[in-house]
């Protein structure tokens, strides 16, 4: 992996040699620039430091339970909707304070038929989950779904997703239906434009592929990947930390992406405040602010600082605490965001911050759980920011953003200045994203990806078959297979694998790495230009040996030992031993046959069309189960 270059300067932002056309003060503004860096990435190496030197390995990152891993991977939108949840959680109460009560997903809870149901329905279940473990019924009820109009996109994925939960417990036949199914795709796709192949998720296979990429890598990326990308998620977290973040628009001093910037200079000065929280049994801590936080920033940085060591679902939330400032005297104030002291601005309510209140530096805070009859109040970043600011009016944020393009110099995407903070960001956390990135992209010894190995090999096969020998054609085709199904979800959405708070200003900044590793995982070269976006031309010096690493770890994983189907049986057999029993297969089962029952004539039609389904009474079979079944399934709430 390529070293640190601390004197980056933006790869074809200008095509002007160094020094022509400098406006007075810009050396000394890059010279600044390059001072930043320099500071900020030796305060954040310290503070790196004393974080690894606090994990522990086994809890000290907040790792999601598998079972978790594969529902929020699996059906991304209930992560969605439980994440939404958190803001107003529901808490329990014990040794460790109040905590939020645990992530349920009905696929993880017990299958209950409900009173109706005749006893016979479990009977058709059963029936039914023995037809889909048959090779010619699966195959030919999957066709027949997808030949019909009305099954979009959602249901595809969500048929996939249950399909693999329900056969989880036999991974060995899973993997033979989906390798079936793929060589289908490979055939419709070989006779137009093969390089197209699995590009995006559009059918059923392309979905349970990215589910088996999902249960095939869940160990090497919790073993191997998982602490230099919770790392890296911390230093980011640290780095933009350490500037001031508007609460409402979520714009930053220091970020990765251009659109996040907070372009006003707004001067932040950080201070240590001294905090005590009551009833959580732990002693006083020192926690670092800034004064142009909010009390609601306040709260969540001291809350980071008590709960660091839990997962995030358990944390108290910013709302439901009351926050005590103790003067030099025995009096106290109650901080609050908005309070007969808030100030106007521009027609707007401004939010009370640090310095507004005039806190000193070591100022003595308590923090206590709010009276649980006390109404939650709506969150601050929710505010209406026609009626609320907190560091810049929208309106200047937009009139500085027309000011820059209209003095932007030739060919430059950014006022200097600008250029510089990203620059110094990215320079900061550039250590944290290589360690990721050759995590990702290195083969250990001890752990080598079998998987990989099996299905990137899997892939030439079929290559040779058809007599596809364009090297970039077997690029592509591997790529889109992991760095952009499975990985690049994964640097794109760490809440499928640690129990975090994914702030927007986060999700904006791993877009940014998330399109970096996309370059580099790309066959054809980065075209920049005038026009080119910030956020491609970021890491364009080190696009090159990026691809470099993914040429070679390509190379590697073809030169590894080929894997026998006995070999992969015998470790999909152990994946499948290691999780049993972690789903609700039954309730997997009764979501499939809802889609069997919404197309159960196309269903048969298909099965009577297939000579081999036909002559062993697949059709008649299926018949049976709608007989026992029919109108008594258990209703759940199914999605993709």
């Amino acid at each position: 992996m390529c070293g640190v270059d601390r004197e980056r300067e933006m790869e074809g932002g200008s095509d002007r040699n160094e020094d022509e056309g400098r406006e007075p003060g810009e050396e000394a503004k890059a010279w600044e620039g390059e001072k930043e860096e320099r500071r900020g990435f030796a305060e954040l190496q310290t503070d790196m430091t004393d974080l690894t030197k606090e994990l522990n390995r086994s809890q000290g990152i907040p790792f999601l339970e598998y079972k978790q891993f594969v529902t929020r991977t699996f059906f991304p939108k209930m992560c969605s909707d439980y994440e939404k949840s958190l803001v107003q959680p529901t808490y329990v109460n014990d040794s460790l304070g109040p905590r939020a009560l645990p992530e349920t997903h009905p696929l993880l809870q017990d299958w209950q038929a409900n009173n109706t149901t005749r006893p016979n329905v479990e009977e058709g279940i059963t029936l039914f989950s023995t037809l889909l473990n048959n090779k010619h019924f699966l195959i030919t009820f999957v066709h027949a779904l997808e030949q019909q109009k009305d099954f979009a996109v959602r249901d595809r994925c969500s048929l996939a997703s249950l399909l693999t939960i329900a056969l989880h417990g036999k991974l060995e036949y899973y993997t033979s239906i989906m390798k079936d199914l793929l060589v289908d795709l490979i055939d419709a796709s070989a006779s137009k434009n093969p390089k197209l192949m699995l590009r995006r998720t559009e059918s059923v296979v392309e979905k349970m592929l990215t589910n088996w990429m999902s249960i095939c890598m869940y160990s090497y990326l919790k073993e191997t990947v998982g602490e230099p990308f919770f790392l890296l998620l911390c230093a980011i977290k640290q780095q933009i930390n350490k500037g001031s973040i508007d609460v409402l628009t979520g714009k930053a001093r220091y970020t990765l992406n251009e659109e996040w910037l907070l372009r006003e200079n707004i001067e932040a000065k950080p201070q240590n405040i001294n905090v005590s929280f009551q009833g959580c049994g732990m002693d006083s801590l020192s926690v670092r602010v800034m004064n142009t936080d909010t009390i609601c920033q306040v709260k969540e940085k001291i809350l980071e600082a008590f709960y660091k060591n839990l997962p995030f679902s358990q944390w108290p939330r910013a709302e439901d605490v009351d926050l005590e400032w103790f003067d030099s005297g025995s009096n106290s104030k109650l901080l609050q965001d908005l309070d007969n002291t808030s100030v106007m601005e521009d027609g707007r309510k401004k939010l009370n911050t640090v310095f507004h209140y005039q806190v000193p530096e070591g100022a003595s805070l308590a923090m206590s759980m709010k009276d649980k009859k006390e109404k939650t109040l709506e969150r601050v970043k929710d505010l209406d920011t026609e009626k609320y600011v907190h560091l810049v009016l929208p309106h200047d944020e937009l009139m500085e953003t027309k000011k820059s393009h209209r003095q932007s110099h030739r060919k430059k995407v950014l006022p200097e200045i600008y250029l510089t903070r990203l620059l110094s960001t990215k320079g900061t956390l550039q250590k944290f994203l290589d360690d990721l990135f050759l995590a990702i992209l290195s083969i250990p010894p001890d752990r080598p990806p079998l998987a990989v190995k099996y299905f990137f090999d899997f892939l030439e096969e079929q290559a040779d078959k058809r007599g596809i020998t364009d090297p970039d054609t077997l690029h592509i085709w591997k790529t889109n297979s992991l760095p952009l199904r499975f990985w690049v979800n994964i640097l794109k959405n760490p809440q499928f694998v640690f129990d975090i708070d994914k702030t927007d200003h986060m999700d904006a900044c791993l877009s940014v790495i998330a399109q970096a590793f996309i370059d580099a995982c790309s066959i054809s070269d980065l075209q920049l230009g005038k026009d080119s976006p910030t956020n491609k031309l970021l890491y364009a010096k080190e696009i090159p040996e990026y691809k470099k690493r993914v040429q070679c770890y390509y190379k590697q994983i073809q030169e590894m030992p080929p894997l026998s189907e006995q070999e992969m049986n015998a470790h999909l057999a152990e994946e499948s031993r290691k999780y049993r029993n972690e789903f609700n297969t039954n309730l997997a089962l009764t979501e499939i046959y809802k889609y069997a029952k919404r197309y159960r004539n196309q269903v048969i039609n298909a099965l009577e069309a297939n000579p081999t389904a036909r002559r062993t009474q697949l059709h008649h079979k299926f018949e049976q189960v709608i007989a026992l079944v029919e109108d008594n399934i258990y209703e759940c709430c199914s999605e993709a």
